[in-house]
């Protein structure tokens, strides 16, 4: 079996379904024991549970990314049960056409909900986790911002540039720990949330149009890419953000 993460613990916000349970699983196959955040702990259990069944170590926590106080006991539960964190992934977030509108289209309790948990989520969950990976010795953090952050035109695309502007920010400041910080941001993905809420012929037209790569984008595609940056692989770099967006825009 790879191991890549032996011995490591990695946490994985907003894991109970979508990416983060890909992520969650991804890690734990390789050898790391995995704690799953998320809102729907009953949800998260059961990714959990499916994970101790293949003889993972795995909890599931319930946390809202956007306090700080949830933030900090999870992790300190996390360190807790399975030991200093050298993995983390913000992967935790609102998404989808909803927030794609106007600003003037939603309401102000949407727009402070939009950049909470996008935004300072983030910041709660780097800012709890390099307390831990500074004991540990390292760690490396990935953020999950989007191809919404090239193009901005709506709130999201706002939320996803700032998680562009955090992930530098992040990885200067905490460099001298050895916490590397880095970045994916992926394109239109055939995630079972975007199958459901976007038309198929939009789909299927942004693929042949827009994108060089003329197939759909996969979730195990952004699974390949936030485990590599998580490994020794990619032990210099740090600070970016990498596009995995079968093309889109190419040259900005």
């Amino acid at each position: 079996m790879n191991a890549r993460f032996a011995d490591a613990v990695a946490v994985v916000t907003g894991a109970a379904r979508g990416f983060g349970a890909a992520f969650a699983q991804a890690f734990a196959a390789e050898g790391a024991a995995v704690a799953l955040l998320d809102l729907d702990l009953a949800a998260a259990e059961e990714q959990a549970a499916a994970l101790r069944a293949k003889g993972a170590q795995a909890v599931a926590l319930a946390c809202d990314v956007s306090d700080a106080e949830a933030v900090d006991a999870a992790v300190a539960r996390t360190v807790e049960e399975l030991g200093e964190i050298g993995i983390l992934v913000n992967n935790a977030g609102l998404h989808l056409t909803h927030y794609n509108k106007p600003f003037a289209e939603l309401s102000r309790a949407e727009i402070e909900a939009l950049f909470a948990v996008n935004v300072l989520g983030v910041v709660h969950c780097t800012l709890a986790c390099a307390e831990s990976m500074g004991r540990r010795g390292g760690g490396a953090v990935v953020n999950i911002s989007s191809l919404s952050g090239y193009q901005v035109v709506s709130p999201y695309g706002v939320s996803k540039l700032a998680v562009r502007g955090l992930t530098t920010a992040f990885a200067a400041q905490l460099g001298d720990r050895d916490i590397r910080v880095n970045a994916v941001a992926p394109g239109l993905m055939a995630t079972e949330s975007a199958l459901a809420d976007l038309p198929e012929e939009l789909v299927r037209d942004f693929v042949v149009t827009r994108q060089s790569v003329h197939r759909r984008g996969e979730p195990a595609d952004i699974v390949e890419a936030v485990t590599w940056l998580c490994s020794d692989a990619a032990g210099f770099v740090t600070g970016e953000t990498l596009r995995v967006d079968g093309g889109v825009f190419h040259g900005l």
